[in-house]
């Protein structure tokens, strides 16, 4: 087995994320749990001379790691600045830096207007420095990927150079996200050949939507440690996603092995995704809120005969477990796997009334959760049961400031339509008005409502469904009816139309 070491730089490349920057003691909980649950190899927390803040985050962290024998996995960004960031490591209590170096000529020409000598000169010393100060040195060779198609001999005397120096790892960053796969395998490749004593790591970014391919190469190439970030998260594009990094070098490399542990990956995200304020997309692999969700009723029909659409990313790896949606493209299938959940056992009649009804939720996009699926059923087989001799045909509910609430209404009964409008204290108080004046007509008083409650399932959103209960006082006796939908007015009113079907007249 190879083994990959894993560098998680969520706290310093991926805090560069445009609007994300984490407090001191948030960082300290990311840090914690990226080592002692998902078990990454290293840490990159923050960059030196940042701020007085970044300062007190990074003290906090090296503290709890030192107190915990974890201190050689935390790593700081620091520049080519004489003894500047030494000093500011050694202040902040941290022991490894990752000295952040040209390596592309046009960096070096345009931005420090240098020569490659004085660039060496300058990085000896502060390796020396660094060294005299028990402080290990890990190199950055930014914008390297540029560096290798424009100007590779550069990159090959920089390395000649650098190799001969005290320093652990040499670290290869696609700085821009420029690289093709072919790039990826094709420059580490040469450069592994070329070294082959010395540990290289590959930093990949996102702008092309080919970080995780890259990395696939990178690997292949021989490169013997990746930079990721939670949830993607970096400058522009991101940087190279943790979880599916991982769960590609589990599933395709059978010959890699790292240290981190698929079950924590949903977790952390989670966490860096309520700490930074930067969600995830529903769909993104791995962590995605919709990943494991089977929409298509032929899906789940599928799953239910030999897992027919499962493939080798199960959710369990990833602390997670299948879901499988309702809305309009379900079928009864996808409805049996939610039922099968909660213990509701119904007959195939009633199974395809229910799936009708979720389906016509669906349609008017509802987001129809399983734990909806009781509160259907209960609205459905109920209304199934009344014979409906009343019909609420049409209403217009109106509700402005300073104005009392007024409705129009129109009712079908036993076949005639009467029209009737009224105010009210409130939409269902004008609702229920307008309908007292057209039982009037009949010589008919309705049932006194004695009680009205509102719920909606656990979890439920603003979108949620919302069941309306009523209970009614009618010639000395209580009775309840229910209404369902995702507006609280008109599951009253299903409500209250199932009450005039039930009643006398």
């Amino acid at each position: 087995m190879r083994y990959i070491e894993i560098m998680d730089t969520t706290l310093r490349d991926g805090e560069q994320t445009s609007g994300v920057s984490f407090s001191s003691s948030e960082k300290l909980t990311i840090a914690q749990i990226l080592l002692t649950e998902v078990k990454v190899d290293r840490l990159e927390v923050a960059s030196a001379r940042v701020s007085d803040g970044e300062f007190q985050a990074v003290k906090k962290i090296t503290s709890w790691a030192a107190e915990n024998g974890l201190l050689d996995k935390i790593e700081v960004l620091t520049f080519v600045d004489g003894d500047t960031s030494v000093k500011w490591m050694l202040e902040a209590g941290a022991k490894v830096m990752n000295l952040l170096t040209k390596g592309s000529l046009n960096h070096l020409t345009h931005q420090l207007k240098k020569t490659p000598e004085q660039h060496f000169e300058e990085i000896t010393q502060v390796i020396a420095l660094a060294q005299s100060n028990d402080i290990q040195c890990n190199v950055y060779l930014e914008d390297w990927s540029n560096g290798m198609r424009n100007s590779s001999d550069y990159v090959f005397q920089y390395l000649d150079f650098l190799t001969q120096q005290p320093v652990k790892r040499v670290l290869l960053p696609d700085t821009l996200g420029v690289l093709t796969p072919k790039e990826s395998y094709d420059f580490i490749h040469a450069i592994v050949q070329r070294y082959p004593n010395t540990h290289f790591d590959f930093h990949a970014h996102n702008d092309y939507d080919l970080s995780v391919a890259n990395v696939m190469e990178a690997i292949k190439a021989g490169a013997k440690g990746l930079h990721l970030t939670v949830n993607g998260m970096g400058e522009r594009a991101g940087n190279a996603p943790l979880a599916s990094t991982i769960a590609v070098l589990n599933d395709f490399f059978p010959e890699i092995k790292t240290s981190v542990v698929e079950e924590s990956l949903y977790s952390i995200s989670k966490i860096v995704e309520t700490f930074s304020g930067f969600g995830v997309p529903v769909n993104k692999p791995v962590v995605g809120e919709n990943v494991f969700t089977q929409t298509a009723g032929i899906h789940a029909d599928g799953d239910n005969k030999n897992n027919l659409y499962f493939n080798d990313l199960m959710p369990e790896r990833f602390g997670r477990k299948r879901k499988y949606a309702l809305g309009k493209t379900s079928g009864k299938a996808n409805i049996e796997k939610n039922l099968q959940e909660l213990g509701i056992i119904l007959s195939q009649a009633d199974l395809k009334k229910v799936t009708q009804r979720i389906i016509e939720l669906g349609d008017r996009k509802e987001v129809v959760t399983k734990e909806d699926l009781p509160y259907i059923i209960s609205d459905v087989l109920d209304s199934n049961a009344i014979e409906e001799r009343v019909e609420v045909l049409n209403y217009v509910l109106t509700h402005s400031k300073n104005l009392r609430p007024s409705t129009t209404l129109m009712v079908k009964i036993d076949g005639h339509i009467f029209e009737e409008n009224a105010q009210g204290d409130g939409q269902y108080d004008a609702f229920m008005n307008a309908l007292k004046k057209i039982y009037a007509k009949k010589k008919v008083i309705l049932p006194m409502l004695t009680d009205y409650a509102v719920r909606i399932p656990p979890g439920g959103k603003t979108d949620a469904l919302c069941e309306t209960i009523i209970t009614w006082a009618h010639n000395n006796k209580e009775f309840k009816t229910r209404g369902l939908d995702s507006d609280q007015t008109v599951s009253a009113i299903k409500a209250t139309q199932k009450m005039l079907n039930l009643i006398q007249f």
